[in-house]
C-alpha cells in the first residue's frame, strides 16, 4: 500500500494536489478487497471516464492500493491506444519498469507519476482514484489480493495469473471461491474468537499511536515526581510510597484466591498480594499494575475488549513508573547518539526484567527515537504469546488478524535462539524476508512456565544504532510459503511420513471458551469470601 503522507517516493503529493485534499495514512478497504472478502460484496461498475478533469483523488484518511493505481494507468494507456513501448518512449523510462508499475509490483515516484499523467492526458488525481477502472480490473485485483493472503499461501497451491485469455466468468468464480474459503475459515476459528478479534483490534489501535500512551505517561510522571522518583531503579520503598500516595495500604496474605494475582478491598482501600511472587513475576510490577486501574479511573469492564484495554493500560502505567519517561528517553537518546542501543543496558539501568525493558523500549522507540520496531514473546514450541509491530514485519496471523497463538517461522531469531550454544546469552541475527531484511536482538528468560524468547527487531536501515549489529548470524525466511519451514524435507518425509504417530501435547486454553465473569476466570464467590475473612480487621 502507498502511504501518501509518509512514503519517500510520494511524500510531496500533498503539495502537488491543487484540489486542497489532505491524504492521511489510514486504511480503508478497496472495492477489490471487498469483492474478495465474501458475503454479498459488490464490485462497483466504473464510475466515469478515466481522465475527466476534477475527478477526486483519495479522500482524507485513505490510501491508494498499488494494484489499483497500476490498473488505472493501464486502463488510461489502452484507452488512448498506446502500447507500453509508446508510453515508455514518451516518459523516457524502460517498458519493463512501466510493466511493473501497471502490475502493482513497483511504486512510481511522484515525478514519474506526473509524467505518466501528462502523457495520458489525465491528472494525477485521476490515476489515484480509489476504485478500479473497470469491473474486469476489480476482479483481477481482488484475485491477486486473495492469493497474496496467508490463508491461500499456506495451502501451497499455484497462483492463477488473470491473463487476457482468462474469461471474466472464470475470474468471478475464483473470486467467489476465495471469499467462501475466507468465510469458512472465519467460522471455524477457535472458540476464543471474541478474544482474538478484540486483541487484534487492540493491537491495531496500539500501532496507530506507536504504542505510546501520552496520557498514561503524563499521569505516571506526576506520580513519580510526587514520590521523588527521578531515575534509576524503583525500590520497594518507592513502590510503597506510590501505594500510599494513591491512598492504599498493602497486605500480604497466604490465602489469595487461586485465579487472582491481587485482590483490592475498595471499601477499606486495601490491596492484598500473595506472600511470595507467583510464576516469577516481579512483585513490584503486580502491585503497580493493580494500582494502575485505580489511578486511571477504570470501572468494571463492559466486555472482553474493555478488559484487554484496561489490562494494557495498567501494564503500561506500571512500566512507566518503574522506568519513568524522561530519564528513560534521555538514556536511550544518549545510547542512540553513541550507536550503542541495547535492551540489556536499559534492563540493567532500571533493574527490571528483559521483557519489561523490551516492552518499554517499544513504548518509547518510535515516538522519541524515530525507530520502527517489533516485539515478540515466543515459547520454546514456537507459539507467539505476545506480539507488536509497526515496522511491517510479516507476523503470522489467522483469519481474524490475531497473531497470538500462531507458530513463528523456525528461521526467525526467536526460534533459533533456543538452539544457540548458550541460549541464555543475548542472540543477534539478521533475517532476510520477502519485504526486506530485519535485525533482531533476542534473550531467553526462564519462568515457572518454561523458557520464553523475548525478541525486539528493526528494519535493516535502523540497525546502525544498536549494539550487536556486527553479528554474522544470518537466516532467510519465506514464510508463509510452506516450503520455508512448515513442510519437512522430502527425503525426511519419505523415510517417516507413513511410520510416525506423535501424541500431541494439547493446549487446553486453545479450545476453551472465554472464562465467564466480569473479570474472566475469577470466581466472584471465592473473592467475596476472601474479603469477608480479612474484612473483620478493618
Amino acid at each position: 500500500m502507498i502511504h501518501l503522507t509518509t512514503t519517500a517516493n510520494l511524500g510531496e503529493v500533498r503539495s502537488f494536489f491543487t484540489l486542497g485534499e489532505e491524504v492521511a495514512s489510514r486504511v480503508r478497504p478497496t472495492a477489490a478487497e471487498a469483492a474478495a472478502r465474501g458475503g454479498a460484496a459488490r464490485i462497483p461498475e466504473p464510475s466515469g471516464a478515466v481522465g475527466a478533469l476534477g475527478t477526486p483523488g483519495p479522500a482524507p484518511g485513505e490510501e491508494i492500493d498499488l494494484a489499483t493505481l497500476g490498473a488505472r494507468i493501464r486502463h488510461a494507456r489502452q484507452a488512448r491506444g498506446l502500447t507500453l513501448a509508446d508510453l515508455a518512449q514518451t516518459v523516457d523510462r524502460a517498458p519493463s519498469l512501466l510493466s511493473q508499475i501497471e502490475n502493482g509490483r513497483k511504486e512510481p515516484r511522484l515525478a514519474l507519476l506526473s509524467a505518466i499523467a501528462r502523457a495520458l492526458d489525465v491528472t494525477v488525481a485521476d490515476l489515484m482514484r480509489a476504485e478500479p477502472p473497470s469491473r474486469r480490473a476489480a476482479l483481477e485485483i481482488a484475485l491477486a489480493q486473495a492469493q497474496a493472503r496467508p490463508l491461500y499461501a499456506g495451502l501451497g497451491l499455484p497462483e492463477v495469473r488473470p491473463s487476457a485469455k482468462l474469461p471474466t466468468e472464470a475470474l468471478e468464480a475464483l473470486v467467489g471461491l476465495h471469499a467462501e474459503v475466507g468465510r469458512l475459515a472465519s467460522v471455524r476459528s477457535a472458540t476464543p474468537e471474541e478474544a482474538r478479534r478484540a486483541n487484534a483490534e487492540l493491537r491495531l489501535h496500539m500501532r496507530a499511536r506507536h504504542n505510546y500512551f501520552a496520557d498514561v505517561e503524563q499521569l505516571a510522571s506526576r506520580i513519580s515526581a510526587a514520590v521523588g522518583h527521578t531515575g534509576g531503579p524503583l525500590t520497594e520503598r518507592g513502590v510503597s510510597a506510590v501505594t500510599a500516595h494513591l491512598g492504599f495500604t498493602l497486605h500480604r496474605v497466604a490465602d489469595l484466591p487461586r485465579a487472582t494475582r491481587s485482590v483490592t478491598d475498595l471499601r477499606n482501600r486495601r490491596i492484598y498480594l500473595p506472600m511470595a511472587a507467583d510464576g516469577g513475576h516481579d512483585p513490584r510490577t503486580i502491585l503497580l499494575q493493580t494500582l494502575g486501574h485505580f489511578a486511571l479511573s477504570h470501572t468494571e469492564p463492559t466486555g472482553y475488549a474493555d478488559f484487554l484495554r484496561q489490562r494494557v493500560e495498567a501494564n503500561y502505567f506500571a512500566a512507566a513508573l518503574m522506568m519513568p519517561e524522561r530519564p528513560a528517553v534521555d538514556f536511550l537518546k544518549q545510547a542512540k547518539a553513541a550507536k550503542a542501543l541495547a535492551i540489556d543496558d536499559l534492563r540493567d539501568v532500571f533493574a527490571v526484567s528483559y521483557e519489561t525493558a523490551a516492552h518499554r523500549f517499544t513504548n518509547l522507540a518510535t515516538e522519541h527515537l524515530g525507530l520502527p520496531v517489533h516485539f515478540m514473546r515466543v515459547g520454546e514450541d514456537g507459539v507467539i504469546y505476545k506480539a507488536y509491530e509497526n515496522d511491517d514485519v510479516t507476523f503470522p496471523t489467522d483469519v481474524t488478524g490475531a497473531i497470538e497463538g500462531q507458530i513463528v517461522c523456525r528461521n526467525w531469531a526467536s526460534r533459533r535462539v533456543f538452539h544457540s550454544p548458550d541460549r541464555y546469552a543475548t542472540h543477534y541475527q539478521y533475517t532476510d524476508m520477502g519485504r526486506g531484511t530485519y535485525w533482531c536482538t533476542t534473550h531467553v528468560e526462564r519462568t515457572g512456565s518454561g523458557d520464553f524468547a523475548i525478541d525486539v527487531g528493526v528494519p535493516f536501515a535502523h540497525v546502525k544504532w544498536f549494539q550487536g549489529r556486527e553479528t554474522t548470524v544470518r537466516a532467510t525466511s519465506t514464510c508463509p510459503d510452506p516450503v520455508c519451514c512448515r513442510r519437512p524435507p522430502a527425503d525426511l518425509a519419505d523415510r517417516w511420513a507413513e511410520h510416525a504417530w506423535p501424541s500431541a501435547r494439547a493446549h487446553s486454553h486453545l479450545l476453551a471458551a472465554i472464562p465467564p465473569g466480569t473479570f474472566p476466570g475469577v470466581d466472584d464467590t471465592e473473592v467475596y469470601e476472601f474479603l469477608d475473612r480479612h474484612g473483620v480487621e478493618a
